[in-house]
C-alpha cells in the first residue's frame, strides 16, 4: 500500500497509484495550469520544491491524474519517504523497480523490466510519454538524481515529476515553487477541516480564521493543523497561541487522529525538523541566527496586487554584519563572515530561508513558523546568545538609518528608499528591542527621529505607527532632557511634526513646550508670543513651531520660522533636514503668502530639489509649487505638476504624498472652473464635466483618508483649499447631482488606488465595479458560459482541445462539446474568430495563453496526438 500526507490526510492506494485526498482539493489553478502546461510539452524532468506541507506531493497528484484523464497517459508513483536518509543510489533504483515493475514471475524485478516497462512506441516506432512521479526526494536526493538522470538517458519519451524540499540539480530540471495558498483558499481549507472536528466557522469568525491562516503562512498542512484544534479549544485561544515569539505554542500543534498522517507531517515541529535535521551545523547554526530577524511572508501569484505592496526579509549584509563569528570568537562551530553567503543559499534551496528577488536587490527571511522553531532551537543551543545577536542586530539598523538621514537628499536617495521600505519590520523590531534600558534606548530614539526626518512613515508603515514607536522609545530614554547631544529635544520636535501631521494638536503642542524648556529654560506658554529674535531656538524646535502656525494657527509667522529652520539646518550640514523645513517654508507661503511670495518661494525649492539629485524631493517640490499655481498663478500648469508629483509618488507607493496630489487636482480644477463659471461665454458641458471630475476625487479621497489615517481636514490650510473646491463644484452640479458624483468617487477602492489612478488619467469611472453592479456593455461574448469563455480563450491563444482538455481536468469529448458551442453562440466558422469577440481587458489574458502554449516534444508523441 501506498499512503501520503504532503498537505492532508491521504486515502490508500494500490503500488504506483497517485494517492487521492480524502477530501477535496482547494485551490491551485493557477499551479495546476503551469504544471499540466509543463507535462504537456517538452520538460523532461519537473520538480516540485517548497517547504514541507506546503501541498506539493498534492499538487503532482491532482495535476498527473488531469493528464491521465485527457490523455491517458501511463502515470507511475514511487514514494521515496520511508527510504532512510542518505540511502544509495541501488536502493532508490531497488525501490523504484519494486514500484513500478508488475510482474507474476518467481524472481524479482529487474532494471530492464523498469525500463521496458517505461518505454511506450506506437505502431511506427514513435516514442509514447510515460509520467514517472518520484515523491519526497530530498532526503536521497544525490541518490534520486543519479537515478532520475540514467533513466532520462535510456527511456526517451519519459517526464519525471519529482516532490523535494530541494531541487534535484539535473541539468535541464525545470524548478517549480508551490507557492502558499491565496487567502480565499486558505480559508476554504480551514472550513473544510474544521467541520471534521464538528465546529462551523460562521460569518462572525472568519476574521479570527483569517488571522490564524495568516499567522500560519497558509501552509496548507499547518491551516489543517491549526483547525484542527477546535476539537479543544476555540478560535481566539487557538490565536493566542500564535504569538510569532520564542513562547509561540504551535510548535505542539499535532493530528489527533494516530493513523494515516504522515510521521513528517503529524506535528508542525515535526514537519520543519524534517528539513533541519537534513542540514549540515553550520546551516543550523545560521538558521537559529536568522531568527533575530523579523518573520517575512510568500505571496501567492493569483492574489490581487494592492497599492499598499509590501516587501520584507533583510539583505545579505545584514545577514553577514549580525550572523557572522569574529575570527577569534572561539565558538563551537564559528560562521565565518565569507561563509555566510553559501550558507544561506543551501538554507534556501533547502526551503527553509525564503527569498525575494527583485530587479536590483534579493531579501532573505524566515516565515514566522520556522522563525519560532529557530528561535526555540536557538535557545537550546544558548541561553545569551539570543540578546547578543538582539544588541547587534539594533546597532546595525541604528548605524544604517543615520548613514540614511545624512544621504538622504542626494543620488542615493532611491536606494535608501528601497532599503528602508523592505527592511521596515526589522527597524521598527529595532526600536522595539531597545526599550529594555535606558542606555539602549537612545538607539530607538536615534532609529526613530531619522525614520522621521526621512518621511519615511509615510512611505512604509503608518506615521501613527512611527509616532508611538518615537514617543515609547523618548520616554525610556528619560524624555526630550534624557539622550544626550540634545537628541531627545530634537527627537521630540520631530514627533511633535508627526503629531501635527496627524491633526493631534494638543499632544503636538505638550511636546513643543517640553522641547523649549529644554533648550532654554523657558517653562511659560508666553514664549510662543515672543519675537523671534529673542528666541534661539534649535533647528527641529524652530520647524516644529513654524508648522505648529502654518497647520494649525493659519498664522503667516510660519513661513520666517520655518526658514530659520532652514537657515540653521544649512548651517550644520544637514541637507535631507534643511530641505524639509524649505519645502514647509514653500507651502505655508502657498497657501498664507502673498502672490509674488509664494510662487518665487516654491520655485526656489524646486530648483533646489533638482540640484540636490533627490527624485523623491524633486516630486516633493513639484507638488508644492502646483499648491502655490493653483492660489496664485496657473492652474493648468498646477494640474501637470501634481500628476507629474503622482506619478512618482504611486512608483514610490507614497499614500500620503500620493492623496495630498489627488487634492491639488481638484483644487486646480475647480480655479479653472471657476474662471469658466464667471466667463460670460457659456461652458455648460465643459463646467458639468469639471465638476464632476471634482466631485470624483474628493469623494474617493475621502475614502483613502480613512483608510490609510490621514485626515486632510485637521490640516487647516489644506482642508479650507479642499472646501472651496466642493462648494465651487457643487454650485455647478447642485447638492443632488454632486453628493450622487461624491458616492460614486467614495466607491473606488483604496487597496487598488483608484482614485489615484482616476487623477493620473490612467483609470476611467466608467471602468470601476460601482456598488449597484459594473457598468458595461452586453456582446456575444456574455452568451458564453464561465467555463466556455475559458476555453474560448485557451482557444484562440492556439492550445489543441486535447492540451485544453489536460489543462483543464476535462475529457476531451467535453472540450470538443464546448468548443462546437462556442462556435454556434459566437456564429463563427474557425478558431481565429474567436479573437473578434474577446473583450479587451482579457486580451492580456489570451497572449500569456499563447506564451505558455505547449510545444510537442520532438523525437516523440503523446497519446492521442501525433507529433
Amino acid at each position: 500500500m501506498v499512503t501520503s500526507a504532503d498537505s492532508g490526510t491521504w486515502g490508500v492506494q494500490r503500488i504506483g497509484a497517485p494517492p487521492v485526498a480524502k477530501y477535496g482539493f482547494v485551490g491551485r489553478e493557477r499551479e495546476l495550469d503551469e504544471l499540466c502546461s509543463l507535462l504537456l510539452g517538452q520538460a523532461r524532468l519537473i520538480t516540485l520544491t517548497g517547504p514541507g506541507g506546503i501541498g506539493k506531493t498534492r499538487l503532482a497528484s491532482e495535476a498527473v491524474q488531469r493528464i491521465q484523464k485527457a490523455r491517458r497517459t501511463p502515470i507511475f508513483w514511487v514514494r521515496l519517504a520511508h527510504l532512510p536518509g542518505g540511502s544509495a543510489a541501488g536502493a532508490v533504483a531497488e525501490e523504484l523497480v519494486r514500484t513500478v515493475v508488475a510482474t507474476e514471475s518467481a524472481g524479482d524485478p529487474t532494471w530492464q523490466e523498469l525500463l521496458d516497462t517505461l518505454t511506450r512506441a506506437d505502431a511506427v516506432g514513435r516514442q509514447l510519454q510515460t509520467v514517472l512521479v518520484l515523491d519526497n526526494c530530498e532526503h536521497v536526493l544525490a541518490a534520486a538524481g543519479e537515478v532520475t538522470a540514467e533513466l532520462l538517458d535510456e527511456v526517451p519519451g519519459l517526464t519525471v515529476l519529482a516532490t523535494s524540499r530541494e531541487p534535484i540539480a539535473w541539468t535541464d530540471e525545470r524548478l517549480v515553487t508551490v507557492p502558499p495558498l491565496s487567502k480565499h483558499q486558505a480559508l476554504e481549507l480551514f472550513h473544510k477541516r474544521a467541520e471534521l472536528t464538528g465546529h462551523t466557522v460562521d460569518g462572525s469568525e472568519t476574521a479570527l480564521a483569517g488571522r490564524i491562516c495568516e499567522h500560519v503562512h497558509r501552509n496548507p498542512l499547518f491551516v489543517q493543523l491549526a483547525a484542527g484544534r477546535l476539537i479543544r479549544q476555540p478560535l481566539p485561544a487557538i490565536l493566542r497561541e500564535l504569538t510569532g515569539t520564542v513562547d509561540d505554542q504551535r510548535m505542539r500543534w499535532a493530528h489527533g487522529a494516530r493513523v494515516g498522517a504522515d510521521p513528517r507531517h503529524r506535528s508542525v515541529e515535526e514537519a520543519i525538523a524534517w528539513s533541519y535535521d537534513l542540514c549540515q551545523e553550520q546551516e543550523r547554526v545560521l538558521l537559529e541566527r536568522m531568527s533575530v530577524f523579523t518573520a517575512g511572508s510568500d505571496s501567492n501569484p493569483v492574489e490581487a496586487t494592492s497599492f499598499r505592496s509590501t516587501s520584507g526579509g533583510v539583505d545579505l549584509s545584514a545577514v553577514r554584519a549580525i550572523c557572522a563569528d569574529d575570527p577569534d570568537a572561539g565558538t563551537a562551530v564559528l560562521l565565518a563572515d565569507e561563509d555566510i553567503e553559501d550558507l544561506l543559499f543551501r538554507l534556501v534551496d533547502q526551503s527553509l530561508v525564503s527569498v525575494e528577488r527583485t530587479a536590483n536587490t534579493v531579501r532573505y527571511f524566515l516565515l514566522e513558523t520556522t522563525r519560532v522553531f529557530a528561535q526555540q532551537r536557538l535557545l537550546q543551543r544558548s541561553r545569551t546568545e539570543p540578546d547578543v545577536l538582539a544588541a547587534r542586530h539594533r546597532k546595525y539598523f541604528r548605524d544604517r538609518v543615520v548613514y540614511a538621514a545624512t544621504h538622504w537628499a542626494g543620488p542615493e536617495e532611491q536606494e535608501l528608499l528601497d532599503w528602508a521600505r523592505a527592511e521596515w519590520d526589522n527597524i521598527v523590531a529595532a526600536i522595539e528591542s531597545s526599550l529594555a534600558t535606558p542606555d539602549s534606548a537612545v538607539l530607538g530614539v536615534e532609529i526613530a527621529t531619522g525614520l522621521i526626518t526621512l518621511r519615511a512613515p509615510f512611505f512604509r508603515g503608518t506615521p501613527w505607527e512611527m509616532r508611538r514607536w518615537a514617543e515609547r522609545a523618548l520616554t525610556a530614554a528619560g524624555g526630550v532632557s534624557g539622550p544626550p547631544d540634545d537628541l531627545g529635544i530634537t527627537a521630540g520636535a520631530m514627533v511633535s511634526w508627526m503629531c501635527l501631521c496627524q491633526g493631534s494638536n494638543d499632544t503636538a503642542a505638550r511636546l513643543l513646550d517640553d522641547c523649549v524648556a529644554a533648550a532654554t529654560g523657558r517653562t511659560d506658554p508666553a514664549w510662543r508670543q515672543a519675537a523671534r529674535t529673542d528666541l534661539e531656538l534649535p533647528a527641529a524646535v524652530d520647524f516644529a513651531w513654524g508648522a505648529e502656525l502654518f497647520l494649525v494657527h493659519r498664522d503667516s509667522r510660519a513661513i520666517g520660522i520655518l526658514a530659520d529652520a532652514k537657515r540653521k539646518w544649512h548651517l550644520h550640514g544637514d541637507r535631507t533636514c534643511a530641505l524639509l523645513a524649505e519645502m514647509g517654508q514653500a507651502q505655508a507661503a502657498g497657501l498664507l503668502g502673498a502672490p509674488s511670495q509664494a510662487v518665487d518661494t516654491a520655485r526656489r525649492h524646486l530648483d533646489n530639489a533638482k540640484a540636490s539629485g533627490a527624485t523623491g524631493a524633486q516630486a516633493a517640490a513639484e507638488l508644492t509649487l502646483a499648491i502655490a499655481l493653483t492660489r496664485h498663478g496657473d492652474p493648468n500648469q498646477a494640474l501637470a505638476l501634481s500628476r507629474s508629483a503622482l506619478a512618482y509618488q504611486m512608483r514610490q507607493l507614497d499614500s500620503w504624498g500620493a492623496l495630498l496630489s489627488v487634492h491639488v487636482r481638484a483644487w486646480a480644477l475647480a480655479r479653472i472652473l471657476a474662471d469658466l463659471v464667471a466667463d460670460a461665454t457659456p461652458h455648460r458641458d465643459r463646467t458639468r464635466t469639471l465638476a464632476t471630475e471634482i466631485a470624483h476625487l474628493v469623494g474617493g479621497a475621502t475614502t483613502s483618508s480613512a483608510d490609510i489615517e490621514a485626515d486632510v481636514d485637521k490640516l487647516v490650510p489644506f482642508a479650507d483649499e479642499t472646501r472651496r473646491a466642493i462648494a465651487t463644484a457643487r454650485g455647478v452640479l447642485g447638492a443632488e447631482r454632486y453628493d450622487a458624483a461624491a458616492a460614486e468617487g467614495a466607491a473606488l477602492r483604496p487597496e487598488f488606488a483608484e482614485v489615484q489612478r482616476l487623477a493620473l488619467g490612467t483609470l476611467t469611472i466608467n471602468a470601476v465595479p460601482l456598488p449597484n453592479g459594473r457598468r458595461s456593455s452586453v456582446t456575444h461574448w456574455t452568451d458564453l458560459s464561465t467555463a466556455e469563455q475559458q476555453v474560448a480563450i485557451l482557444a484562440a491563444a492556439g492550445w489543441t482541445n486535447t492540451a485544453i482538455a489536460a489543462r483543464r481536468g476535462s475529457a476531451a469529448k467535453t472540450v470538443d462539446t464546448q468548443m462546437t458551442s462556442i462556435f454556434r453562440k459566437l456564429t463563427i466558422t474557425s478558431r481565429e474568430d474567436i479573437m473578434r469577440f474577446v473583450p479587451e481587458q482579457e486580451i492580456h489574458h489570451v497572449r500569456t495563453e499563447s506564451a505558455r502554449k505547449p510545444e510537442r516534444p520532438s523525437g516523440r508523441a503523446l497519446t492521442g496526438e501525433a507529433s
